[in-house]
């Protein structure tokens, strides 16, 4: 059995928006992540990636966000043994200041260039892999929503 999780790629000019994980996370805590979170149950439904997408990022860093396009899926098994699909999403940039809305998940919000996050020390592998496929399927830019 696994638990799905999705990560929305969020890029504004030439800049992604990244987390800084709260250290009282039980997965990855005090790394850097896209924004995202756990699947929840909904019985038949449809667009639930979608609509869990919308929802965590809005409450984890008051963002919101539209025209999400899939870009990869992973699976990983956590340090308890949990087995975790993880699905990401491009996702454009529509309104909100991004700052920590949920302390217990989120750290610090950073906006930063794609060479900042490859050479960042608390940058994980998976996260530079993310932005690397992000990039590769065009990255969008929003010249006109630059103010941060």
């Amino acid at each position: 059995m696994f638990i799905v999780n999705v990560e929305g790629a969020i890029k504004k000019g030439d800049r992604w928006l990244v987390i800084e994980r709260s250290r009282q996370e039980e997965h990855a805590g005090g790394l850097l992540s896209l924004v995202g979170g756990k699947v929840e149950q909904e019985g038949n439904t449809t667009a639930i990636l979608e609509r869990t997408l919308r929802r965590e990022i809005e409450e984890e860093v008051g963002v919101q966000i539209n025209n999400m396009t899939y870009i990869h899926s992973t699976s990983f098994v956590t340090a308890h043994g949990i087995h975790v699909v993880n699905v990401v999403f491009l996702c454009e940039y529509e309104s909100g200041e991004a700052r920590p809305v949920s302390l217990e998940e989120v750290a610090h919000v950073y906006w930063l260039t794609t060479e900042e996050i490859l050479q960042h020390p608390q940058a994980p592998s998976y996260l530079k892999e993310s932005i690397e496929h992000a990039e590769a399927k065009g990255g969008w830019s929003f010249e006109n929503n630059l103010s941060c």
